[in-house]
């Protein structure tokens, strides 16, 4: 009977999702066989129990496998990243329809163009239309309330249909050609822009004749500047997916097609736990890909329009059936995705893995792309990797693997005492995790106490860190600073019970140059001069200058905020009329400290007292 069987280790941590035609002759598969790969036989060593569901169909169990999977991020599961942010075009489906580019859950009563693979990609498109169609892009509420034409008008981006310049069959008509362009129809829009010029030129319709033969040269101008390259006619959408390995990386390239314009590309790096020579095939890796990114959380028999699958995907391999490693390749029929990709679009899918003409260069610049994101990848991945190592090595921590090192550095910035601010970046997957920074506005110390600036940052951030869950715990507190800093972070983690074997002092070498930094320990260890060929310090310099630039953006907008009250709101007897003669006179706040008390007495309104108060205010 068909089903999902799910693996679990001894903590109940997931380890693995699958489908399969015969549950009980798949499950058992992995217990029996005893030549298993690499991979599988790491994952069969972790398995402690297992899960499964039995459900009606094989199309079910594609539907609930993809489900968990997202779910669960199971770490023996090639998983792709989930990303529904694709832009599209939108024409609303207003009596003078809006054109925009959208993101988000897509709306029947609007049109949809698209995916597109990046913003630039849509903005173009957009950009396109405007300048060819002149179709409108302002919200509802400005439309309805024009009283006359704006400025898009006035540089030929707009028809002006809010103060009818034109009825809303002509407006229609507009929208009509610019569908089909979309839809890549460009000779039938060309021929029946042709035909429109000529028949107003028949009328003596001068005027309008003029304009479309100014569309018919900005759209012959656009269609050029694309080169048949990437323009082919008659294609319609199509998705071009190529995989590319190397050196037990995976890369998978999408390439968008839509309306016969190639509109770029975007790679994609699967996470999942592989052993080395133990690669994944590519029908493994396109079936793992186009199940992710296709499907939508479906039940059999409902189908949803919100991914928009173009007609005809390309892929580089053929799309057979994947072994798991471990079974026979007829437990899984590839008629059964293709079938539920069928369903998902609403229509049929055309498949293909040797494509002829224009769909072959295209599939040739995929395969390209793919492998110069992959090689770019590694060269970046293999360097931070490297580094990570080093530091790891460096400092003794035991760690699986190095996902699991995350550090937390601290920086203080203020400007003699003001606005003072304290920032916190976070180094985890071994990457900068940007959406983890945070400030921390510091108060009710002594303007420029740096100690108690660093003591303020730590109480707060690690006040509750029992509460914290495992992943969130650094194996390294970096400190921006030297003996000093070092010793208030030893008292604050002392007080909350955390080793303090985490802290790491950085302090500055001449100039702050990269090299001649000190490694300092809270825990005794003797102080480290690493050295500019030292990898772990590229790494403690990467993330302690991240910190400072952090928190040196943070203070200097708060000093920013802070200094927009003028000083003289503070003074009694200075209302708005007196302030801004002061600061007419004398050119500014400045101006006025430097005045004397005669001078800022010469002002209309300003008396001798008031003039000595405002001077021993500023002074």
């Amino acid at each position: 009977m068909p089903g999902v069987y799910r693996f679990f280790d001894a903590a109940g941590q997931i380890l693995y999702v699958g489908k399969a035609r015969n549950l009980k002759k798949r499950v058992s598969s992995y217990f029996q066989r005893t030549q298993l790969s690499p991979r599988i036989a790491l994952m069969v060593g972790k398995i402690a129990r297992y899960e499964s569901t039995v459900t009606r169909t094989e199309t079910e169990a594609l539907i609930l496998e993809n489900n968990l999977i997202k779910e669960l991020a199971p770490p023996f599961n090639i998983l792709f990243r989930d990303d529904k942010s694709y832009p599209y075009v939108m024409l609303t489906g207003h009596e003078f329809p809006r054109l925009a580019s959208y993101r988000g859950k897509v709306d029947k009563r609007n049109h949809y163009f698209g995916p597109f693979p990046n913003s630039w990609a849509v903005r173009n498109s957009v950009q396109i239309l405007q300048k060819v169609f002149r179709l409108r892009t302002c919200e509802d509420s400005v439309f309805k309330n024009r009283s006359r034409p704006c400025l898009l008008h006035q540089i030929h981006r707009c028809s002006a249909p809010c103060v009818g310049r034109l009825s809303a069959a002509q407006y229609g008509q507009d929208v009509a050609q610019a569908t089909r362009f979309l839809e890549g129809d460009h000779g039938r829009v060309l021929t029946e822009l042709e035909k429109e010029m000529q028949s107003h030129s028949e009328a003596m319709e001068f005027e309008m004749a003029a304009v479309l033969r100014d569309r018919i040269a900005d759209l012959s101008s656009v269609l050029q500047q694309q080169s048949m390259d990437t323009v082919a006619e008659g294609e319609g959408d199509v998705d071009i997916i190529a995989v590319a390995q190397m050196e037990g990386m995976i890369c998978v390239n999408l390439a968008m097609v839509r309306g016969g314009r190639h509109l770029g590309d975007r790679p994609y790096f699967p996470k999942g736990r592989q052993a080395s020579g133990d690669l994944l095939t590519p029908a493994e890796i396109l079936e793992a890909f186009i199940t992710q990114h296709y499907l939508d959380d479906l039940v059999e028999g409902e189908s949803s329009s919100a991914n928009l699958i173009p007609t005809v995907l390309i892929l580089n391999h053929p799309l057979h059936s994947s072994a798991d490693d471990v079974a026979s390749a007829e437990e899984n029929p590839p008629e059964d995705l293709q079938a539920l990709i069928n369903l998902q679009a609403g229509r049929k899918i055309t498949f293909l893995h040797q494509p002829q003409g224009q769909r072959r260069h295209w599939l040739a610049m995929a395969e390209g792309n793919a492998k110069i994101a992959l090689a770019k990848r590694l060269v970046e991945t293999g360097g931070q990797l490297a580094r990570a190592r080093s530091l790891a090595d460096l400092l003794g921590l035991e760690l699986e693997n190095l996902e699991q090192l995350r550090i937390e550095c601290f920086d203080i910035s203020h400007t003699s005492g003001e606005a003072t601010q304290a920032s916190c970046v976070v180094y985890a997957k071994n990457a900068m995790q940007s959406s983890e920074y945070r400030r921390f506005n510091i108060n009710d110390i002594t303007p420029g106490d740096d100690y108690a600036a660093m003591r303020q940052v730590l109480q707060r951030r690690y006040a509750n860190f029992q509460e914290l869950p495992v992943e969130k715990i650094p194996q390294v507190i970096l400190i921006d600073g030297g003996k000093g800093q070092v010793e208030i972070a030893r008292q604050v983690l002392s007080e909350f019970g955390m080793d303090i074997s985490l802290i790491v002092g950085v302090a500055k070498g001449e100039g702050r140059k990269v090299g001649l930094e000190t490694l300092i320990f809270a825990d005794g260890r003797k102080a480290l001069e690493l050295g500019i060929e030292s990898a772990a310090l590229l790494l403690v310099a990467q993330i302690r200058d991240e910190a400072h630039r952090f928190a040196i953006t943070g203070m200097r907008a708060k000093r920013a905020k802070a200094r927009t009250i003028s000083r003289l709101e503070e003074i009694e007897g200075i209302g708005a009329k007196r302030r801004q003669k002061l600061l007419a006179r004398f050119g500014g706040l400045r101006g006025v400290s430097n005045a004397s008390i005669e001078e800022i007495a010469s002002v209309e309104g300003v008396s001798t007292t008031l003039a000595e108060q405002i001077y021993r205010q500023l002074h």
